[in-house]
């Protein structure tokens, strides 16, 4: 996960960047929505982090977790893993990825420059998971205020999915290049990149967006799922 810097706090890098100075995390309940539509990406090499479901073979989660700083290349769709549903070593489901998908504007050596872009869709060689048992995507950005929550399996609870239940959008950010990330204020740290960011519409749960960046407070920003060029809060 990349940390955004600040000029009085750029020097001291802390051990879990996004968790305030009170931890709201809590345990959820993984055969129950939209929890059972989460799991682990984690790849032969020993990588680890969240995704989720929008089609019963089609998972979302963070390009950066899926490129390779030692080769600078992105590691073969065949070498990453989804677990839906992942709890302690037990799994609902598990499939490889045939292929994944990562926007082109999307630069693993730029990730600041380039963070609006810093996702990826996998595709699985086979169905985890039944479409009800997948989570929609918004047609629009949430408005400033409004609730969320944000869970994933993160560096010092990984084998398990820790939520902030109680957070909020904090705004609607563009980049200086004009793209959009959406800003929140849930605790979530390393490892839940890739963790869908959610919220409730018309009485069900819908994802606004890919986690991707982590304050050095509490908070972070996701990247947005739909296209953003016109599209406004």
């Amino acid at each position: 996960m990349l940390v955004t810097e600040t000029p009085a706090t750029a020097q001291v890098m802390p051990l879990r960047p996004g968790i305030g100075a009170s931890d709201a995390r809590q345990s959820v309940d993984m055969s129950q929505l939209p929890w059972s539509a989460i799991g682990r990406v984690q790849t032969e090499l020993g990588g680890r982090c969240t995704g989720f479901l929008i089609a019963p073979n089609v998972v979302e989660t963070a390009a950066h977790c899926l490129f390779i700083a030692r080769t600078g290349h992105f590691i073969r769709p065949h070498d990453v893993h989804f677990l839906r549903a992942y709890d302690r070593g037990h799994y609902a489901a598990h499939a490889r990825a045939i292929r994944f998908l990562v926007p082109p504007e999307y630069d693993p050596r730029r990730e600041a420059a380039t963070a609006a872009f810093d996702r990826a869709t996998l595709f699985l060689e086979a169905p985890v998971a039944t479409r009800a048992q997948t989570l929609p995507v918004a047609q629009n950005l949430p408005v400033p205020g409004s609730a969320v929550v944000l869970g994933g399996y993160e560096q010092d609870f990984s084998e398990v999915v820790r939520s902030d239940l109680n957070c909020q959008i904090l705004g609607i950010n563009r980049t200086t290049n004009g793209h959009v990330l959406i800003d929140h204020d849930c605790d979530a740290t390393r490892g839940s990149s890739g963790a869908p960011l959610l919220g409730r519409q018309n009485g069900g749960w819908t994802v606004f967006g890919v986690q991707a960046l982590a304050n050095y407070g509490r908070g972070g920003a996701a990247v947005p799922l739909i296209d953003t060029g016109a599209v406004t809060p």
